[in-house]
C-alpha cells in the first residue's frame, strides 16, 4: 500500500524527511508546506537539495488538507496546537518531530488535540532521536527481563557546534548562574522529556505518582561565540537535567541529560558522546548507543556533519508512517501502535 504524504515545513529536519519520503516506494510525496513567503511555489526538490519533484511548496494549507493525505510529517521545530488540531481535524494523521511525544504536559491543549483526533478519526505521533526512538530502544531491551527495578537513559552531548539558540535559550543557557529562575526555565525547555517517562511507564503498565525534574549548571569560563549567538563567562553554558518518573519516593524511570558547550566549564564535567540504557532487574542490561558516520559520508564543515542529527530526527517519524495510519485514532505513542519497521530504505 502506498501512503501519500505532505510535508510540513522544509527547514533542517524537514530537508531529510523529504529525502526520505521520495526514497521509500510505498510514501508519495503529494504535497508541501511553505512556511516562509519565499518558498511559496517552488519546487520542493529545489528547497532540498534535490532534483526537482514536480511537487510545489504552498503557504495554503485548505489546498493541502484538500489533497486528503494519509499523513502529514510535520517538522517544525515548535509545534503549534492551532495547525495540528485543523490538520487532524481533518481526518489527517500526524508523525511529528516538533517536541511532541504524548502531550501529558500540555493540559487544556492536549485536550484539543485528542478532540481534533476524534472528530477526524486521525492519529498523532511524536518521536525523535531523544526523546522517542532512544525510549523504544529501553522498553524493547527491558523485554528479556522478568523483573524490571529501574530504567534509566542517560544522555551526554558535547554540543558547541550544535547552533540552535531557539531551543537552548528556554533550558537557560546564556543566563547568569545565579539566575533563580534556571529551575524552571529547565522544567519548561525540556519538558518534553517528561513526556518520554511517562511514554516508558506506559509501555511498563505502570502508573506514576509524578514525575518531576531536576537540574545542575555549569558555567562558561570565557565568552563563547557560538555563531548565531554567544555566552558570556560566568552564564550558562552547561546544563545537567533529570528527569523522574516515582511512586512513593522510589523512582522508576529516570531520563537525564548533560549538554556542554564549551570545552571547560565550571564546574568542569566529564563527557562521553552518546546515550546509555541501563534496565536494573534480572537481568540487568545495560546498552551504550553512539552514532558514527558511514564510510562514504563527505562533510566539510561542522553543518555537514550535522546531517547526521537530522536524519536521525526525521527517520523515526518517517518509519512509522505506516503503522500511525493504520493505528486507531487519537494520541499514539510507541506504547499504542506496531513496531515501526525500516522497510524501503535497503541499498540495493
Amino acid at each position: 500500500m502506498t501512503h501519500r504524504v505532505v510535508q510540513w515545513t522544509t527547514g533542517n529536519v524537514g530537508k531529510q524527511s523529504v529525502a526520505a519520503i521520495v526514497a521509500k516506494p510505498e510514501l508519495e510525496l503529494v504535497g508541501c508546506y511553505a512556511w516562509s513567503p519565499e518558498k511559496d511555489g517552488r519546487d520542493v526538490g529545489e528547497l532540498c537539495g534535490l532534483p526537482p519533484l514536480g511537487v510545489q511548496a504552498t503557504a495554503d494549507v485548505d489546498a493541502l488538507l484538500a489533497l486528503r493525505p494519509d499523513c502529514v510529517v510535520y517538522n517544525p521545530m515548535w509545534p503549534s496546537t492551532d495547525e495540528l488540531v485543523r490538520i487532524l481535524g481533518s481526518g489527517i494523521n500526524v508523525v511529528s518531530t516538533a517536541a511532541f511525544i504524548n502531550g501529558r504536559r500540555l493540559g487544556a491543549e492536549r485536550e484539543r488535540l485528542v478532540d481534533a483526533c476524534t472528530r477526524g478519526g486521525a492519529s498523532l505521533f511524536g518521536s525523535g532521536i531523544n526523546p522517542g526512538f532512544v525510549e523504544l530502544l529501553g522498553i524493547v531491551s527491558a523485554g528479556i527481563c522478568d523483573r524490571i527495578d529501574k530504567v534509566t537513559i542517560n544522555e551526554a552531548a558535547y554540543t558547541m557546534g550544535y547552533d540552535s539558540p531557539e531551543t537552548e535559550k528556554p533550558a537557560g543557557f546564556g543566563r547568569p548562574i545565579d539566575d533563580p529562575e534556571l529551575q524552571k526555565m529547565t522544567a519548561q525547555g525540556t519538558a518534553v522529556f517528561g513526556e518520554a517517562v511517562a511514554l516508558v511507564a506506559d509501555a511498563l503498565g505502570i502508573e506514576l505518582d509524578e514525575i518531576c525534574c531536576e537540574a545542575e549548571y555549569a558555567q562558561a569560563t570565557e565568552d563563547l561565540d557560538l555563531g548565531s549567538w554567544q555566552i558570556a563567562a560566568g552564564c550558562v553554558a552547561g546544563i545537567a537535567g533529570a528527569w523522574r518518573g516515582r511512586i512513593g519516593d522510589r523512582t522508576l524511570v529516570e531520563l537525564t541529560f548533560r549538554w556542554k558547550k564549551a570545552p571547560v566549564l565550571d564546574p568542569d564535567w566529564p563527557i562521553e558522546d552518546g546515550h546509555v540504557i541501563e534496565i536494573q532487574g534480572r537481568p540487568t542490561v545495560r546498552t551504550t548507543l553512539s552514532f558514527l558516520p558511514p564510510p562514504d559520508f563527505e562533510a566539510e564543515t561542522l553543518a555537514d556533519f550535522m546531517v547526521l542529527g537530522h536524519v536521525m530526527t526525521a527517520m523515526p517519524a518517517i518509519n512509522a508512517i505506516p503503522a500511525v495510519v493504520a493505528a486507531a485514532p487519537g494520541l499514539v505513542s510507541y506504547a499504542d501502535i506496531q513496531l515501526p519497521l525500516p522497510r524501503g530504505i535497503v541499498r540495493p
